[in-house]
């Protein structure tokens, strides 16, 4: 992401406001963030620090918080140190991400004490650091011991250092720059070896500008409007402080924060119960790659059984030519009276007749019974498959709430182990689940977990309500809450169907729908596994932003 030096010196401008402000609360929501609760301008700002290793940052936010009912150490620290106290200066260190929050507060006896919180933007090296005037280390998110680390040390008693960087230029102290590049590079390389804070985004476009290149440097740097944008650029998608050359799909915002509470708001979402649902996603894969070789060994099974009948003709054939034949006979030719047709029987010499048209009796019924049983047991696999596959494709739409729930029917399906005796299940209730509002108005819902497909399916739906569901692919359950949903509607429904299924971000997506009456769980059913009649089918290609469109529509809706 580009959030690079320059970024961080535009951030710095933008909250800088809040110098000469009090700290009235700070708290944790999780390993990696740190929220401070400061006044200024007449209300509660809330600034965050993130020390996330993809989603490192500094802003305001608007975004609440749950926090963890015991407070973790580091918190602890920063609450005795700096909650109380007054932001004298927030400093960026050069040009790079490194920003320097110096607050000013009195320790439990009365005396003034001077606190600085570092906080060090550096992808995975990314940390938060505490320490008092002479930069001795109070505390910092991340430890650092000489063991893990021999650039430096950061653990409470050692003294705070910068971390090690390769030497660059801070481009505020320089007018043009044609003299500190190394001829023997690539332009763009050499500009990222000694421009501090430069990402290659801001080197394509510093380059864009023109043909001379201290003039470009200058131009660049005297740009001071900024006009925060989301992108997407080959492919990817990023976010910048100003429009960016070739990029497609921008979206403009008023504030660096608005931009980045908006970019970040469903991947951090997503990354904490990709977290908590990592070893679920292993052994959800384990399983089904065991099942799938299951499948393919009792296909394998089945394809065999096909010699049956003919096992049994060739009992058949002994037995009608008993009077013919006699032991140490390898094989005897006769006819096929079902079809007049010569066929060659293969005899084991060592046995009687009798006993070959045994042998190839108990060939028959072995294979008949190796059939049915292949048979059921493919039926079997295939279901389990398919639920493995459901339970995957809900961990990609997921809150953070329904992990719990998903695990506990893991568990009751015993495909994990019950780590702890079951609590009473979760009653439903509509606040638990997602709500829609479609073009023409009509609330729609989705099941993000079998709990609450079963829910919408047969508890909240009427028999009359259209339930959607994506054909022969695993997904959600949809259903419209309206007797009478128009045609835009039953629209929208199959998009939300098709959006939250295994086939989400393919074109052409096939949906069926059927009033909910149509609907039947088979007894001894897995969760959420439903058959279905007299549906009808719609074809839909959705797209993330009008399904957040969806989204939006209903929470508009219900806030007025």
């Amino acid at each position: 992401m580009a959030f690079d030096g320059l970024f961080t010196h535009q951030m710095i401008k933008e909250i800088s406001f809040l110098e000469t402000a009090r700290i009235n609360k700070i708290t944790q929501p999780d390993d990696y963030t740190v929220v401070l609760v400061i006044r200024a301008n007449r209300k509660n700002q809330k600034l965050l620090l993130s020390a996330h290793p993809n989603f490192a940052r500094i802003q305001l936010t608007d975004n609440t918080f749950d926090n963890p009912f015991e407070p973790p150490m580091f918190l602890r620290v920063l609450r005795k140190h700096i909650e109380g106290g007054i932001v004298h200066s927030i400093n960026q260190i050069g040009n790079d991400r490194i920003i320097e929050i110096i607050i000013n507060n009195t320790n439990e006896i009365g005396d003034r004490i001077v606190r600085h919180l570092y906080i060090e933007i550096m992808g995975k090296h990314s940390n938060i650091i505490l320490t008092d005037e002479n930069r001795k280390i109070l505390d910092s998110l991340k430890h650092l011991t000489p063991n893990t680390n021999s650039a430096r040390t950061l653990m409470p008693g050692f003294m705070y250092e910068y971390p090690p960087t390769i030497k660059k230029y801070n481009p505020f102290e320089l007018n043009k720059i044609s003299h500190i590049i190394d001829p023997e590079l690539k332009l763009n390389k050499a500009l990222l070896n000694a421009l501090e804070g430069f990402s290659p985004i801001a080197i394509n476009d510093m380059l864009a500008i023109g043909n001379d290149l201290d003039e470009n440097f200058q131009q660049f740097m005297a740009q001071d409007k900024i006009s925060p944008v989301a992108f997407t650029l080959n492919d990817k998608e990023d976010f910048y402080f100003k429009p960016v050359a070739n990029a497609t799909q921008m979206t403009q915002y008023d504030t660096l924060s608005a931009l980045l509470d908006d970019f970040y708001k469903d991947r951090a979402k997503r990354e904490r119960v990709r977290n908590q649902t990592n070893d679920l996603s292993r052994h959800l894969s384990n399983l089904l790659a065991k099942n799938e070789k299951k499948l393919a060994k009792l296909i394998h099974e089945l394809e065999e059984t096909s010699r049956m009948e003919e096992m049994n003709l060739f009992g058949e054939l002994i037995t009608s030519n008993m009077y013919q034949l006699k032991q140490g006979m390898a094989s005897f030719e006769t006819i096929n009276y079902y079809n007049n047709e010569t066929v060659t029987i293969p005899m084991n010499p060592r046995k009687t007749p009798a006993e070959n048209a045994q042998f190839y009796y108990k060939q028959y019924n072995r294979l008949k019974t190796r059939k049915q049983h292949a048979a059921a047991q493919i039926d079997e696999t295939k279901s389990e498959i398919e639920y493995i596959q459901t339970i995957q494709m809900q961990l990609n739409h997921i809150e953070l709430n329904d992990i719990d729930d998903i695990r506990n029917e893991l568990a009751e399906q015993n495909l994990i182990k019950k780590k702890h005796k079951q609590t009473n299940k979760k009653k439903n209730n509509t606040q638990s689940i997602d709500h829609y509002l479609s073009r023409d108005n009509q609330k729609m819902v989705v099941g993000r977990n079998n709990l609450q497909n079963e829910y919408i399916t047969h508890k909240l739906g009427r028999n009359n309500y259209l339930w959607f569901h994506t054909k022969d692919i695993p997904g959600s359950h949809v259903v419209i809450l309206d007797s009478n949903p128009t045609d835009g509607t039953i629209e929208d429904a199959a998009m939300l169907a098709g959006y939250f299924s295994k086939a989400q971000g393919s074109s052409k997506i096939p949906v069926d729908y059927t009033e909910i009456k149509y609907v039947y769980k088979p007894t001894g059913a897995k969760p959420g596994f439903v058959t279905y009649t007299d549906q009808s089918t719609v074809v839909v290609t959705p797209e993330k932003s009008y399904i957040e469109k969806l989204k939006n529509n209903y929470q508009l809706a219900n806030n007025e």
